[in-house]
């Protein structure tokens, strides 16, 4: 890979540039004191269970929070750090300013390493850091991935430098960390590392024997056997986390099913939405613009690959058609790979010694205005969900502290392209008012944390916030008039409606409506026993955060 003629690096390929392109990558999520991502606002009801069980005695009634060694702590424990300095939801935003980044960082890296300087076509990887796992809110699984991206890419380093004892010596317990982050970025960085160990094995193995015979003869094949055997070996001292894999799935009582083999159409679907945000037209050609530089490099003879990284994409492209949908009643689990799988497969190419300066540099521009249009409409997106966030959230200081709140959020039966963010926001009452709010998840040993307040009956937990306007396909979604007809009065002192569809107003005749913002309200239960509520509103509020970051 060629820098200028005289041997200078291009502006692409400093280091100046890749630290530039770290920080732009952090703009959208400055302005946002809640970052809005779907179901980032549900975790932080369960951090602030976690940090405070003790300060708000009355969540010991509502919820179980039980520590133990999972592989889906990342964030939780990264709070439980940074809690008492920043207060929670600094702490919150601080940890998802820093995913984007570490995405950027771990992406240039590995395109250095293995290209020997960084390629222009890498640049249209960038925008993939704002993936639709992120807007989702996945935030242990994404900042794992943040994290395996540059770890891969040290992996690469200390191979090149032949610091193999160094590398086995660091990457025990750095995988161990990144399992316990989330055991996904730990099994991608096993894909990754093992694939790049394969074709440097076969290579070394070639240059041993001093043979140039293709994979398709008896001894490439061979060549190729003797690789992987290698390359399992030099994978060793990332495999402590299998037997934590293994106590934390026989030791625990993990509920839900791995089903949802083979779903094409929606495995096509993810593919389309490594882009989702707001504008559905924009976010498709986006991802178009990724999938014309990766069919320009097929087809153009002035583009190759990396045969490391081109292995490795291919491997990832294996997990992904063999992954299911859903793991362990965790949804979603092939869609979170396929941005990172699309990025490898960017990170492959590079243009030939043969291709000229210039036509290098048109590319670095192409790549740095998609980065930029990206990173604006990003910025602009997660400025409007804000003002949304902003004007929703007033209701909570209508919402004493420690009510028993049941919310119910507007959702529609189609799969619309712009997700409103509002599906978890309930949970907001728990993190800044310690109230019981039914949007958390209870999936035992999928999390620490499991609902059990039983007076609630089906309105204990998520799903049960959601509701639309008539029956779905999605049968545990509820219609709104169902809901408010159904949920038990005695068991919650107010009713929270965000952005609900329309609805009987004789589902509500018995409440009294204390505060409303367009379709939104808040309702007071009129019959409940306000004796308890008195007792848990002399608790304190929970503490802000204590240090501004803007």
């Amino acid at each position: 890979m060629q820098g200028s003629a005289d041997g200078k690096l291009n502006w692409w390929q400093t280091r100046t540039f890749v630290v530039v392109m770290a920080l732009l990558s952090m703009v959208p999520l400055l302005w946002p004191d809640i970052p809005p991502l779907v179901d980032l606002p549900g975790h932080m009801g369960r951090y602030r269970v976690q940090v405070d069980l003790q300060t708000y005695p009355w969540l010991l009634d509502w919820y179980n929070f039980q520590w133990s060694l999972i592989g889906n702590l990342g964030v939780d424990l990264l709070v439980e750090a940074l809690k008492p300095i920043f207060g929670l939801e600094l702490s919150v935003k601080l940890i998802v300013l820093s995913i984007p980044p570490f995405i950027v960082i771990g992406i240039l890296w590995i395109a250095r390493e293995v290209h020997g300087r960084i390629p222009p076509t890498a640049l249209f990887a960038l925008p993939l850091a704002y993936c639709y796992p992120l807007q989702f809110g996945f935030v242990n699984f994404m900042l794992s991935m943040a994290w395996a991206l540059p770890m891969f890419a040290l992996w690469l380093r200390l191979a090149r430098l032949g610091k193999f004892r160094l590398r086995a010596l660091l990457f025990v317990p750095l995988s161990c960390i990144l399992w316990v982050c989330h055991t996904f970025g730990w099994g991608v960085l096993g894909v990754l590392a093992f694939s790049a160990e394969m074709v440097r094995e076969h290579d070394r193995i070639k240059d041993e024997v001093g043979a140039r015979i293709g994979p398709i003869t008896r001894e490439g094949a061979k060549r190729w056997a003797m690789g992987f055997v290698r390359a399992g070996l030099h994978c060793l001292p990332l495999c402590l986390p299998m037997l934590l894999m293994v106590a934390w799935r026989s030791g625990q009582h993990v509920s839900g099913q791995t089903t949802d083999w083979f779903n094409w159409r929606a495995k096509i679907s993810w593919l389309t939405m490594m882009l989702r945000d707001r504008w559905m037209a924009f976010d498709i050609s986006s991802v178009a613009v990724i999938g014309l530089v990766i069919f320009k490099a097929v087809r153009d003879p002035n583009f190759e690959y990396s045969r490391a990284v081109g292995l490795s994409t291919l491997f990832l492209v294996a997990v992904f058609v063999l992954l299911p949908r859903i793991v362990f009643g965790s949804a979603y689990a092939d869609m979170r790979l396929a941005p990172f799988m699309v990025a490898i497969g960017v990170i492959a190419i590079r243009p030939k010694p043969m291709v000229s300066r210039r036509a290098m540099t048109a590319v670095a521009w192409l790549g740095l205005a998609f980065v930029l249009v990206r990173t604006t409409a990003t910025t602009v997106s997660f400025y409007i969900f804000d003002q949304n966030y902003d004007r929703e959230l007033k209701a909570l200081a209508h919402i004493p502290v420690g009510a028993r709140l049941v919310s119910f959020v507007g959702k529609t039966c189609n799969n619309e392209w712009l997700m409103s963010r509002l599906e978890h926001l309930p949970a907001l009452a728990l993190e800044r008012n310690a109230a019981y709010t039914n949007d958390q998840w209870s999936m035992p040993g999928a999390q620490l944390l499991t609902t059990k307040y039983v007076a609630a009956g089906r309105f204990s937990h998520d799903p049960s916030e959601i509701v639309t306007e008539r029956q779905c396909p999605r049968e545990w979604w509820r219609p709104i008039d169902r809901s408010l007809a159904l949920f038990p009065r005695p068991a919650f002192d107010y009713v929270w409606l965000i952005s609900p569809p329309p609805y009987h107003a004789k589902y509500v005749q018995d409440l009294t409506p204390i505060w409303r913002s367009g379709d939104s309200v808040v309702f007071k239960v009129n019959h409940v026993d306000v004796a308890p509520q008195t007792k848990r509103g002399e608790f304190p509020l929970p503490p802000k955060s204590k240090v501004p970051l803007f």
